[in-house]
């Protein structure tokens, strides 16, 4: 009654070891997977295709938690789409991680006393090479322990020759289509890296600096400035007020002293002046600030540069060969000796960019860079998104995308490092420039030279999707397999990769969208939501859990925690949770194997069902719809959650249990329920595969007798319902729960026999007395017994005799005592809710609370009357 296709079995086993072995299964487990080639697509194929490309991980990395919960995501895609009878790719590679390994290999060498300058650029990339060989791509091994289903054979590099071909190759379209240029403009410059840096690779944070008011001229043409970069006054060349502010519109088109210099300086009206704020004059410097440049730029002002790519200081005079800091407090000092110094504010909390990967403190500089001029191709990116090629989950997210691509700045794609694609851009002798494409011989002769530069690295990453398909070659894989389905990525970096992708994509093959869907998720933080920072140390390596627990476990949490776009909290207890659901579902499928379930045969016909067998057939065929649907949803909590209450609660805790009697009971009826329960299995384990691949084909190989679950076809809804039998299963589960809570109150022993009376006659219950005599421990009544407690429960009653059981005196005297401080706790918050003075002053929130202990309170004297009420007279 599940539409459940079997492969050709071989004879199923019965025997499982009585404890699973995470450590002893998954490291074999996968290597047989990949030995057997599930994971390698086709693109011969007639299936239709399904892809995935991961978002490559930095050649310098290694596994964190942020890896193991998308990785875990996007297997449970591939792994389900390749049941269901897709041609899955799911493509794996890595990323040359430009200033991060080039740092790495500098490092190595410091430690030998050397430099890169020493080795030379060939010699240097030769050496980062090694490297790379030597200690790049630990992650690659860390994706094998997680379970990562990805098809090795098409592993790739951003460095290797066709995604360089393809660099080079796009290199050169957008140069001849205009859409490359070279211009001097002002970038983020790290004075460690030495290297220009992108927008969004500059990290933002709240700094303690000094805002110092300076006064500039003389006599009656002065005017006050401030800054919290006092250094740069060195390189000013203008200062600009708004052109309808009354008080400065004296001194528009004068000139005046510049402090600590011989020059004097224009005064300009500029409407980018805001008068309300500070004194309403600023300082102008072109070649350090990117408003600066562009003031310059309409009137004309020379851009002076006063610091070297060290941030030294290089202006000629007493600051020269100062680090800037150093400069900083020289300058403010000097100026206070001249009397200069109008106020002095310290400390001053501002915004300061800082390198993401050093964090050292970003310099603007004005600098002759590459740069993509992204307008038409950032609105290319938008529309796909806004006409529905392409679909952004959650859609609230869309917004974001929206307002990066719609306000783009041109991108700087020239980074001052050897390591990485150089831009294929040679200069001659008098002045020539020509780009080079993959087919074509650079210019050869005396004074001819490639620029030095490399390209940001994510450059090559923004072609990811189709590079790695083979393109600019018409491949086969890249007829198959693109464009791709899903982009599954984090939120954060929407802007580092996702939009670049976007725009390369619809650029380089014809306007066809690189990927269908883009799913979004949240950022992994600690179980208190916290984000996970080495400094805070709360970073968990995945790979010690995985030791501890389980690679399932791993996976299985983090899944868990999925909700689409929100933070993912994640603790050791849910992981240890985890790994006990999967021995939760090893015990539960070794008593079955134990009890003879059997896939073995077709179901047997609705009318030889018991009820029993019936509700669990419907509620499995419900979870099936329900997965799916969350599925194509991108629920993975939700999912997760239902597959769990699913298995453990109904399958494991209910079927299972309410089976027992009728397996001892042997006959027709058992061999029917065998073959039930193995098809509730056989389908359970399926749907759990692609979040718990480990566990999952270890059990349904050995209950089915199949090949693998991996290439399993994948459970559909077959329709069947049946709403009687789920209702009659709810009334038998009512009963049950409300004798296990009255036995507890009663300090019962969860095993301890009870002799009882069942009064089922006339209700849905009766044929399910031995389950229910099983389940609650309850012996048949003898010619002793005596009523001393009458439950009357969904339509029925149950009569419990618990003379002897319990000291009826001691527990009536200890839940009068529970009573009493119930009933003092309710007069207290009476009286305190009573008291209109109380209320007129106290916070609603402690209001709130006090109506929350009244309620508490009022239920648990209803609770504990209704105890007492029960026990026996004396």
């Amino acid at each position: 009654m599940t539409e459940n296709a079997q492969q050709q079995p071989s004879a199923p086993s019965t025997e499982l070891p009585t404890q699973y072995a995470p450590a002893d299964v998954e490291g074999p487990l996968y290597e047989r997977w990949v030995d057997k080639g599930y994971f390698a697509a086709d693109a011969k194929s007639d299936k239709p295709a399904y892809t995935i490309v991961i978002p490559p991980p930095n050649v310098t990395g290694s596994l964190h938690l942020g890896h193991a919960f998308q990785h875990t995501l996007m297997d449970a895609l591939t792994r389900r789409k390749r049941m269901q009878g897709y041609e899955s790719l799911w493509l794996p590679g890595m990323d040359h991680a430009g200033i991060a390994t080039q740092n790495k290999v500098e490092q190595q060498l410091a430690e030998e006393g050397k430099s890169r300058h020493d080795l030379g650029r060939e010699e240097f990339v030769d050496r980062v090479w090694q490297w790379k060989e030597e200690y790049g791509g630990k992650i690659l091994g860390q994706m094998r322990r997680l379970g990562d289903g990805v098809d090795w054979d098409r592993e790739r590099f951003t460095m290797d020759e066709g995604l360089s071909k393809a660099v080079q190759t796009i290199f050169k379209k957008l140069y001849d289509d205009e859409l490359i240029y070279r211009a001097e403009r002002i970038i983020n410059w790290c004075p460690r890296c030495l290297t220009a840096i992108s927008d969004i690779e500059v990290e933002y944070q709240e700094d303690d600096g000094e805002l110092i008011s300076i006064k500039y001229g003389e006599g009656d043409q002065t005017l006050v400035v401030a800054t919290t970069r006092a250094e740069t006054m060195l390189g000013d060349t203008a200062v600009a007020v708004h052109p309808d502010d009354e008080r400065y519109k004296h001194l528009v088109g004068k000139r005046i002293k510049l402090p600590l210099t011989d020059r004097a300086i224009p005064v300009v009206a500029d409407t980018h002046v805001d008068p309300e704020f500070g004194t309403g004059a600023v300082k102008v410097t072109p070649a350090h600030d990117p408003n600066d440049f562009a003031i310059g730029q309409r009137h004309g002002l020379e851009s002076i540069t006063v610091m070297d790519e060290r941030a030294v200081i290089t202006a000629h005079g007493p600051f020269q060969g100062l680090d800037r800091f150093e400069a900083r407090s020289a300058i403010v000092a000097a100026l206070r000796s001249q009397g200069r110094i109008v106020a002095e504010k310290r400390p001053y909390v501002h915004s300061v960019g800082h390198c993401s990967r050093c964090k050292t403190t970003i310099e603007p500089r004005l600098s002759m860079q590459w740069w993509v001029k992204v307008g038409p191709l950032a609105k290319a990116a938008g529309d796909a998104v806004r006409d529905g090629r392409v679909k952004i989950h959650p859609e609230d997210m869309s917004k974001r995308y929206f307002d990066w691509v719609d306000n783009m700045h041109d991108w700087c794609i020239s980074r001052q490092l050897w390591w990485g694609h150089r831009i294929p851009v040679w200069y001659g002798p008098d002045g020539e420039v020509v780009c080079v494409g993959p087919d074509e011989q650079p210019p050869s002769g005396e004074g001819w030279k490639q620029d030095t530069d490399v390209l940001d690295t994510w450059f090559s990453s923004g072609l990811w999707p189709f590079s790695t398909l083979g393109w600019p070659e018409q491949t086969e894989d890249l007829r198959k397999f693109y464009p791709t389905d899903v982009l599954l990525t984090g939120h954060d970096i929407i802007f580092f990769w996702v939009a670049r992708m976007m725009m390369f994509g619809l650029y380089a093959m014809d306007g066809e969208v690189p990927f269908r869907t883009i799913a979004l998720t949240g950022l992994v933080r600690d179980e208190r939501g916290k984000k996970m920072s080495k400094s805070f140390g709360n970073v968990v390596d995945p790979l010690d859990w995985m030791d501890k627990y389980g690679s399932d476990a791993v996976r299985f949490t983090l899944a868990r925690g999925a909700n689409p776009g929100t933070d993912v909290p994640i603790g050791e207890d849910w992981v240890q949770a985890s790994r006990n659901f999967a021995n939760k579902i090893w015990n539960a499928t070794r008593f079955a194997l134990m009890n003879g379930a059997t896939v073995e045969g077709p179901l047997p016909e609705p009318s030889k069902l018991s009820a029993t067998d019936r509700w669990i057939l419907s509620r499995l065929n419900k979870t099936v719809a329900q997965v799916d649907a969350f599925y194509e949803d991108f629920q993975f909590a939700k999912l997760s959650d239902a597959l769990f209450h699913f298995a453990w609660d109904e399958v494991f805790d209910w079927y299972v249990e309410l089976s027992k009697t009728t397996f001892q009971a042997g006959g027709e009826a058992a061999e029917v329920s065998q073959r039930v329960l193995g098809e509730v299995l056989d389908v359970t384990l399926k749907l759990l595969h692609p979040i718990v691949p480990f566990v999952t084909d270890t059990l349904w190989t050995t209950l089915t007798g199949g090949e693998s679950v991996v290439v399993a076809d994948w459970p559909q809804d077959s329709g069947f319902r049946d709403d009687a039998a789920e209702r009659e299963i709810e009334t038998l589960q009512s009963v049950i729960t409300e004798v296990r809570r009255f036995r507890a109150d009663q300090g019962l022993q969860p095993g301890q026999r009870v002799p009882a009376r069942l009064s089922l006659d006339g209700t849905a219950l009766a044929p399910h007395e031995a389950a229910i005599r099983q389940l609650l421990r309850l012996q048949p009544e003898g010619d002793s017994f005596t009523a001393t407690a009458t439950l009357p429960v969904a339509g029925a009653e149950v009569a419990l005799d618990l003379s002897g059981t319990i000291d009826v005196a001691a527990e009536r005297k200890r839940l009068a005592k529970d009573l009493a401080a119930a009933e003092k706790e309710k007069a207290q918050a009476t009286a305190k809710l009573g008291n209109e003075a109380f209320l007129a002053k106290a916070p609603d929130n402690v209001v709130e609370k006090i109506r929350t202990r009244l309620a508490k309170a009022e239920e648990d004297i209803t609770r504990i009357q209704a105890q007492l009420d029960r026990l026996p007279q004396q």
